[in-house]
């Protein structure tokens, strides 16, 4: 066998740089932007595919978590390598092929929430799926980062064809206009925007008591307390399973590492927090793959438990 010593290397490297260059050999622009964001993984008979909507870059403040000071959270944001100061919030739906049916589990921003977001109709079309091949819309709450997507910029349904089905109890809270005259000014707008979406559709849409199975193998799971009717999923399917977490836990590297803080975007505070524990309980105990909505694209991985808390195992990249 040929080898290669030193020597020879060296001689090598000398004669290669002494050819010339050829100008057809020339370094491409830089894109400046990334692909589409599509992550398509099984469970059981199930295809699920993660579509990416984009990340938040939101700057915060010392009422940004109600229980700790922001000189504790931006030490959590130190230690996991984010910059102080700012919360890279991601945004990530679950398309559910169920075989039979096409089922979206919340709609993305709309692009409402800056340039950096929005990016769902692309990673939908990157994906091969057609806004209007989708069947079933579940909407896990009604804050506009899940809600924004059903409606294009001029109001209309961007999936024409598809139910959409929220909570009962998400429902009557948002959509009572007792509780937007007694909310805080600050929260007025969250109202207004649920109506935008809701109120020429209202009698399309379908009111499911959370427990119920909502499509094949989609059951909806109550996770109160980040808003009064918050829901999880489980995608269930052969003998595999992903609990589609929502917003039960935000951003991991905070809320999971840190499960008794309580977000300012969580309205039941103790409850949020309460539910999280059970939730990430649950997940760790029973070895479960889980989806979390504000988690670093692809969003999936597996929880385990800490000595103050929990963490989360992102899932290997891996063909079907």
């Amino acid at each position: 066998m040929h080898t290669i010593n030193r020597r020879g290397l060296l001689a090598g490297a000398v004669t290669a740089a002494a050819l010339p260059v050829s100008p057809a050999i020339a370094a491409a622009p830089p894109a400046g932007v990334q692909g589409p964001g599509v992550y398509r993984q099984k469970v059981g008979n199930f295809e699920v595919t993660a579509l990416y909507d984009g990340t938040w870059f939101r700057k915060i403040d010392d009422k940004f978590v109600r229980n700790a000071g922001l000189t504790d959270v931006d030490k959590a944001l130190s230690d996991s390598f984010l910059q102080p100061g700012i919360v890279p919030t991601s945004f990530t739906a679950l398309l559910v092929n169920t075989g039979s049916k096409l089922v979206l589990i919340d709609t993305g921003t709309g692009g409402q929430l800056g340039p950096t977001t929005g990016l769902m109709p692309g990673a939908l079309a990157a994906a091969g799926v057609k806004p209007e091949a989708i069947d079933t819309i579940l909407i896990s709450h009604f804050h506009p980062d899940h809600i924004n997507g059903i409606k294009d910029k001029d109001g209309k349904k961007v999936f024409a064809n598809a139910e959409i089905q929220v909570a009962a109890p998400e429902w009557a809270y948002w959509m009572d206009d007792a509780n937007m005259t007694a909310s805080p000014e600050a929260m007025r707008t969250l109202f207004l925007n649920a109506r935008r979406i809701f109120r020429d559709i209202a009698g399309e849409v379908k009111r499911f008591e959370p427990g119920a199975e909502l499509a094949p193998g989609v059951t909806s799971i109550a996770a109160y307390g980040h808003t009064p009717g918050h829901t999880a999923f489980a995608v269930n399917s052969g003998n595999q399973s992903l609990l589609v977490l929502s917003d039960t836990t935000n951003h991991p590297w905070l809320f999971a590492r840190n499960p008794e803080w309580q977000g300012i975007f969580d309205m039941d505070g103790p409850g949020a927090v309460a539910t999280r524990r059970r939730m990430l309980d649950r997940a760790a105990t029973e070895r479960m793959q889980v989806m979390g909505y504000h988690f670093p694209f692809p969003a999936t991985g597996y929880i385990v438990r800490t000595a103050t808390g929990y963490d989360v195992v992102p899932v290997m990249w891996q063909p079907l």
